[in-house]
């Protein structure tokens, strides 16, 4: 039986009369997109045709889900928030504070014993709050959520921008940052600004070499990492009911990477049979009884421009296999030009490491299919060239590809099976001989490949595709190989070539797990007491932003001007950062210290205005908060891309940066900053950017009148005596504003709650 199934009826139980009464009101079919957002307004009295990409609308979502690394922040803030139990089903996955080094004994071994103070703090705060835990090794949040809470027709958040995953059972699923987590689980309304819709139309099948992982790898090249911000993709056609439900989630994870709030697929035969195959039957029979109204109406998809914003539409049959990078997920290269591609632009040529696995690619069927290519080199007398490391997404997973023997067929070329955890996909890998910055090309089956992402070589060119398509070019060692047509030579010295993948969505014997890592919380929370060490260096009780004093922003001084591609990995890396995630003070010593500074092209090097002397990006925030002086962040496009890390508003917040001022906003990052008290601004012309000089002291001015819709003014004093003004846009809603009025949202539940 599922988790939370009364949760699950309940809804279900209410679907037919809500869409009847959704259908009355808006007086026309239906997206899914749209059936599962107006089930789950806050208040259904608020029912009404919402304007996209205008109207922000409240919403109660049916569940929260945290990962380790950003859950001590959510629940340090949550702590303050005056409530004694979470409001709705919430859990914490220990995934990311797991370095890969050696394999998963050793390094799970070695995360219990240098994370011990953050894995019990988290474990007690659960225990509190009601909330349930997971512990190290359990699995990768989004591939343990899929197998054990998504259902179709609900709405989660998570604290990580991949929650997307449960997309692929039919769930809007989206990444949020901390301060949103605190909102759900304190029974308020979360906020959403109403999204986009994006129609991807399936026809076709997938066959031989290619998989759902380059569904989602050509979507990525045609709308970029920012043509989906502020849209959810629905996917339908047969071609999606084709594809298996963790292809499907293969293809919601990536959504990510194109920034869209969200993506999903319509309840069919393949997520019955997933739910079924996870021992969720009672699940799966339930959706089956309201099956229409958990997938868009038939007039939606027989003339889709009608419904959605904007129309794609792929060709399975004639999909051939991606590989995507370097540097971004959005570089979309067919196999067939890609080694054209890599001797055009000097990539490096030869592989030096395969990694497969992750949230994206890490199910059964993935690992099958990845294992009959490690079978056929073995049985044609082939091994890797390179290092292969292979990361099983969940304990379920793993035990039962142990069980079936897949484990063994990678073993037998040289694969070391590393822990169920993020590892190097999130910079929690050990790479020997990073620090050198050599040139060098690996190729994974996550789904970032930032510059210094992986291994924080900003050298490394990362490279993305399937699991099987990345086994194969392991073996082969070489970027240029190409699986579909070339061969390779054995030890025989014999020409050979490798045969399709064949994969196995659910295991003949059906999965099965000793310990699946789940610890449930107590009934009663009340005696539970938590302590944090006044002298801890990995934990830290948060002191309260201080609320706006009512007055314009003046005498503030340019932090940095950040030129180009400036992620959250930019902002507040990961890697061996994650373990102040629950230090506010110590981790914001990271602070913009991958972000290229327009004046001198250079990382994590400013001038101090104050001293006229070059410093770090952190050095120079803490002198100017010292002294009572804010100051300013400017950047370029799609700011704060990637991951939902709200450290990445926090720590600017903690050092007195008080405006981020961007061409354009990646939409959780704006959020988050949003939701921490600070100014997330947009230049109305972006031409304006040019104008920014680094010695300049910056003004913004109108907030005494700091409404909806109305731009602000900002002005610069320049050191020669000149000044100038322009305008900034923002997208603050009213509730929004009293965030930054009150210092923060939190403040302002502590508030309401008091």
């Amino acid at each position: 039986m599922a988790f939370d199934f009364d949760l699950i009826t309940s809804y279900y139980s209410n679907l037919s009369a809500q869409i009847d009464t959704i259908k009355k009101i808006l007086n026309r079919p239906l997206t899914l997109t749209e059936k599962i957002l107006y089930s789950h307004l806050f208040d259904p009295g608020d029912l009404n045709d919402f304007q996209r990409g205008v109207d922000y609308v409240n919403f109660a979502p049916d569940r929260v889900a945290m990962q380790d690394a950003t859950a001590q922040m959510a629940l340090l803030q949550f702590m303050q928030a005056g409530k004694d139990k979470a409001a709705v089903p919430t859990t914490v996955h220990c995934d990311h504070l797991i370095q890969a080094r050696t394999g998963a004994m050793d390094d799970l071994k070695e995360a219990f014993s240098t994370n011990k103070e953050v894995f019990d703090f988290l474990s007690i705060v659960s225990n509190k709050y009601g909330i349930g835990f997971w512990k190290p090794g359990a699995g990768i949040i989004h591939q343990v959520v899929l197998e054990n809470y998504a259902f179709p027709g609900g709405m989660m958040i998570g604290t990580d921008s991949h929650t997307v995953n449960a997309g692929g059972l039919g769930m809007v699923a989206i990444g949020v940052g901390g301060a949103d987590a605190v909102d759900v689980m304190s029974g308020m309304p979360w906020e959403l600004k109403s999204p986009g819709l994006i129609g991807v139309k399936l026809t076709g099948k997938l066959n031989g070499w290619t998989s759902a992982k380059d569904v989602i790898l050509k979507v990525a090249g045609l709308l970029t990492v920012k043509g989906g911000t502020g849209n959810i993709l629905e996917y339908f056609g047969e071609g999606a009911r084709s594809l298996s439900c963790t292809g499907k989630g293969t293809i919601c994870n990536m959504g990510a990477e194109i920034g869209a709030t969200t993506s999903l697929f319509g309840y069919d035969e393949k997520m019955y049979e997933y739910l079924k195959g996870t021992d969720r039957e009672d699940v799966a029979e339930a959706a089956s009884k309201v099956a229409p109204h958990l997938t868009g109406d038939p007039e939606v998809y027989a003339n889709p421009e009608k419904y959605f914003d904007e129309i794609i539409e792929i060709n399975l049959d004639k999909l051939e296999p991606h590989i995507n990078g370097p540097f971004s997920p959005d570089k979309a290269w067919p196999i067939s030009g890609f080694a054209e591609a890599v001797k055009e632009n000097g990539y490096p040529k030869n592989l030096e490491v395969g990694l497969i696995g992750s949230c994206t690619n890490s199910s059964y069927e993935d690992i099958t299919r990845a294992a009959s290519i490690a079978q056929q080199a073995v049985d044609k007398g082939l091994k890797v060239s390179t290092k292969f490391t292979v990361t099983p997404g969940s304990e379920m997973v793993r035990y039962t590809i142990a069980r079936d023997g897949l484990l063994d067929a990678f073993e037998k070329i040289g694969g070391i099976v590393l822990a169920n955890a993020c590892g190097p996909c999130i910079g929690q890998w050990a790479r020997h001989n990073a620090d050198k910055e050599e040139k060098n090309s690996i190729i994974t089956s996550f789904n970032r490949n930032f510059a210094k992402r992986n291994d924080g070589n900003p050298n490394t060119h990362a490279f993305v595709a399937s699991p099987e398509i990345v086994t194969a070019m392991t073996i082969a060692g070489d970027l240029t190989f190409n699986p579909l047509t070339d061969t390779l030579t054995n030890e025989k010295g014999e020409k050979v070539k490798l045969d399709e993948p064949k994969g196995i969505e659910f295991p003949s014997g059906g999965f099965a797990v000793e310990d699946n890592g789940y610890q449930a919380p107590a009934k009663d929370g009340s005696s539970v007491t938590v302590d944090v060490a006044p002298d801890s260096k990995r934990l830290q009780l948060l002191t309260p932003f201080e609320p706006w004093d009512g007055s314009d922003m003046t005498g503030m001084k340019l932090l940095i001007k950040a030129e180009g591609k400036c992620t959250t990995d930019h902002i507040s890396m990961a890697g061996p950062w994650l373990r102040y995630r629950g230090h506010l003070d110590n981790i914001a010593n990271n602070l913009l210290i991958g972000a290229v500074n327009y004046f001198n092209k250079k990382t994590n090097s400013v001038v101090n205005q104050l001293s006229s002397q070059e410093s770090t990006v952190p050095d120079t925030a803490r002198d100017y908060k010292a002294r009572g002086i804010g100051s300013l962040v400017v950047g370029d496009e799609n700011y704060g891309e990637g991951s939902s890390r709200e450290h990445a508003a926090m720590e600017p917040r903690h050092l007195d940066v008080r405006a981020v001022l961007v061409k354009s906003f990646a939409r959780i990052h704006e959020t988050n900053l949003k939701k921490q008290g600070m100014l997330a601004l947009t230049f109305v012309n972006k031409g304006d950017y040019e104008k920014i000089r680094e010695d300049d002291t910056i003004g913004i001015l109108g907030l005494k009148k700091f409404s909806p819709g109305k731009n602000l003014i900002v002005r610069l004093d320049h050191s020669d005596g000149t000044t100038e003004e322009f305008e900034a846009s923002h997208s603050y809603s009213k509730t929004q504003i009293e965030w930054f009025k009150a210092g923060s949202a939190l403040n302002l539940i502590r508030q309401r709650n008091q």
